[in-house]
């Protein structure tokens, strides 16, 4: 009878598999208040200097007095064995899908459950409604779609919040519930070139900007600034919050790449409108490649085709030798050899495009090493300021004539260039009927018939 009371009362020991984001608001809310389940540890990777730390105990509530340990992701079995683990929760996402199951591999031979946290145990509910961004892949524009988005809520008179999928890359504690409006609000809390590409071009457009840790805390602050809510996604995460409205963009350019990776596949089956966007830099077979795979897997969802234009501040290119920056997610775990930055330097008549490796530092040399798919473009690191360093000092030692960036920041205000700098800008703009526009202003007008039938 004792040993059957101590199993009835053991927790159930999980490790949940992380990058820093998604791994702890399924944490939050799936487990934290749970007090039969513990939590012995998460793990991380990609993202530099997280390994190593602990999640807060202000952050994982009185059942874990001494927070939780962040280890490596290699030391999985290690973790599993030492604790007698159970369930191994994967949580990060825009990996193949063959990427999941070599982990959920490691899990079952290291004697654990493998585990997968669907929408309806992770989102949160919000009393405004909520409009949700996400995507297949990371660099298909989503961000472009939630400016768009913002400035037209705005202009019809909506108060709108834009919640950013989370990149707490310093101090968890503070980063507990973050708002920007200003780009002094960035400097404040010592944001990383990441999450300043994220974050830097909605203040641009006047929106405000919240993320963190803490979902629940983050919503009930918007909630009180807005009365309709935008969901700027992650990566090819599924949303935190429980939209009304779920759009999901497919890019015209990796049309291969629809059902390839996790948890894409799962967001294009759940989204209400799918935008195939670059449609104007992509070949017609491609367009019907893309539309063809995304109607197999989401067959009542309308499609919008969308352009991404890109243009360069000025001319200055023309002629000249030049080294291109790109936004650093996309090019790196997003798989895409090149992006903004270099299709403009094409289409400004570069005289040439240099390879950044010739000038890059050792740690900068190995992430080319690590993602060895990446073009004649310099991803924009900056997860820490040595990798600022690294950035600046990479760029000022080349032999270009001109920096051409296309990471959504302004790289010239956070690193000393010693060569001039065009950003090459790029927004969301329609590209056939039907319109994004005309689902949106049908979904305002189901809010105002609602409110109206309400009342």
């Amino acid at each position: 009878m004792r040993a059957t009371s101590t199993k009835a009362t053991a927790r159930t020991r999980v490790v949940i598999l992380g990058a820093a984001g998604r791994d702890f608001h399924n944490f939050n809310v799936v487990y934290r208040d749970d007090p039969g389940v513990e939590v012995v540890a998460f793990t991380a990777t990609r993202i530099p200097n997280i390994g190593g730390r602990r999640y807060p105990r202000a952050l994982a509530g009185e059942l874990y007095p001494e927070g939780i340990a962040i280890c490596d992701e290699g030391e999985l079995e290690v973790l599993c064995r030492k604790h007698s683990v159970e369930h191994v929760v994967f949580a990060y996402s825009d990996v193949t899908h063959a990427h999941v199951m070599h982990l959920a591999s490691r899990t079952l031979a290291a004697g654990a459950d493998f585990v997968l946290l669907g929408p309806q145990r992770t989102m949160l509910r919000s009393r405004h409604p909520v409009i949700a961004i996400s995507a297949v892949r990371t660099g298909c524009g989503k961000s472009q779609v939630a400016r768009w988005l913002s400035r037209y809520l705005r202009r019809a008179g909506k108060r709108v919040a834009l919640l950013r999928h989370p990149m707490p890359y310093g101090d968890l504690e503070q980063a507990r519930v973050q708002r920007f409006a200003t780009r002094a609000d960035l400097d404040a809390a010592r944001c990383t070139a990441e999450e300043r590409e994220e974050y830097e071009p909605h203040l641009v457009f006047g929106n405000v900007v919240f993320a963190g840790v803490d979902y629940q805390a983050i919503l009930n602050q918007a909630e009180q600034e807005a009365d309709i809510i935008v969901w700027d996604g992650g990566n090819n995460d599924f949303p935190f919050l429980k939209p009304d409205l779920h759009i999901v963009l497919a890019d015209a350019l990796r049309p291969t790449q629809v059902a390839s990776h996790h948890p894409g596949e799962a967001v294009v089956r759940m989204a209400d409108v799918i935008v195939v966007n670059k449609v104007n830099v992509a070949s017609s077979t491609a367009i019907k490649e893309v539309s063809d795979q995304v109607r197999m897997l989401n067959a009542s969802a309308p499609i919008v085709l969308a352009a991404s234009a890109v243009h360069l501040d000025d001319a200055l290119a023309r002629g000249k030798r030049v080294l291109v920056v790109e936004d650093g997610p996309s090019i790196t775990h997003g798989g895409m050899p090149y992006g903004a930055g270099y299709a403009a330097a094409v289409e400004a008549r570069a005289k040439e495009v240099i390879d950044p490796r010739r000038s890059a530092t050792p740690d900068l040399l190995r992430v080319f090493e690590a993602y060895p798919h990446i073009g004649n473009v310099l991803p924009a690191m900056g997860y820490d300021e040595s990798q600022l360093r690294s950035l600046a000092q990479t760029i000022n030692s080349s032999d270009a004539e001109a920096i051409i960036t296309g990471t959504p920041i302004d790289l010239a205000a956070l690193i000393k260039i010693n060569k001039p700098v065009l950003r090459a800008r790029y927004d969301f703009a329609e590209a056939g009927e039907p319109t994004l526009a005309s689902f949106i202003e049908g979904f305002l007008g189901r809010l105002r018939t609602a409110r109206h039938g309400s009342g």
